[in-house]
């Protein structure tokens, strides 16, 4: 049950069943993909009202424990989180040596882009400041999901000048060959020397929402990552949006 002070309230009663549940999760009673106790059941088993097992079953989904499947109940949601380490991810030794960046992230667990859409695009507004692009330049545009043991984790919306791009029709294609795209500008003599990644927290839109297949009150994670040349030139602006139940972000600095 919640821990309680001596002299404090106990807690809500919602509060009490979430933890019971919450800790047979724990101790795999209910294991991943299998269906709660529904309200009908809370109601008789603990003798509450209806909005009280309600509320009680709220909690697991707000923490990302659990999953609601309209007409059929609720669903334990067990996943065990990506692991992002932002700066092995991003090495020259990782894709300048045919390696995508996400293999580090994945850990063989079956990561794989499962939709995709290039296109070609005029730089606008922060693409285009962010790019030292003059505003209608034309950018390439490469769109995809990415899912991790089948859950989408990610979107990823990358803009590159097309005068650094080119004709090269690997930049716009699903596979863009080993090493990715970062391999393939290295290939144009405009390797990223250095990357820039700024990540902001906020609840998400309902496309997001939609596209990530997000709980109730799950927030995203926004990074937005420039990669520069040696000689500091843009070559990619990529707008990342990340389910933010589904990560862990490590970082590692000389002290």
């Amino acid at each position: 049950m919640v821990p309680t002070s001596e002299n404090g309230p106990p807690p809500p009663v919602y509060r009490e069943i979430a933890e019971e549940l919450r800790e047979q999760i724990r101790s795999g009673r209910f294991a991943d993909g299998d269906r709660l106790p529904g309200e009908n059941v809370l109601m008789e088993r603990h003798g509450v009202a209806r909005a009280t097992a309600r509320q009680a079953l709220s909690v697991l989904i707000n923490e990302g424990l659990a999953v609601a499947v309209r007409g059929s109940g609720v669903y334990v949601r067990l996943f065990r989180p990506v692991r992002r380490h932002g700066a092995r991810r991003l090495s020259r030794e990782l894709w300048g040596n045919g390696r995508a960046i996400w293999q580090t992230d994945s850990d063989d667990r079956g990561y794989e882009v499962d939709s995709l859409r290039v296109e070609e695009a005029a730089a606008r507004d922060h693409v285009a400041r962010t790019l030292e692009l003059a505003e209608g330049d034309p950018v390439l545009v490469r769109s995809r999901r990415y899912l991790v043991d089948g859950r989408p984790v990610q979107t990823a919306v990358s803009h590159l000048p097309l005068a650094v791009v080119g004709a090269e029709p690997r930049f716009r294609g699903h596979d863009t060959g080993p090493g990715g795209i970062y391999a393939r500008l290295a290939e144009r003599g405009l390797a990223p020397a250095r990357f820039t990644e700024e990540i902001r927290v906020r609840m998400p839109t309902p496309e997001e929402t939609g596209a990530l297949a997000l709980a109730p009150g799950t927030p995203v994670l926004e990074v937005a990552r420039t990669a520069l040349t040696a000689e500091h030139r843009p070559v990619e602006f990529n707008a990342i949006t990340m389910d933010g139940s589904a990560y862990v972000l490590q970082y590692d600095f000389e002290a």
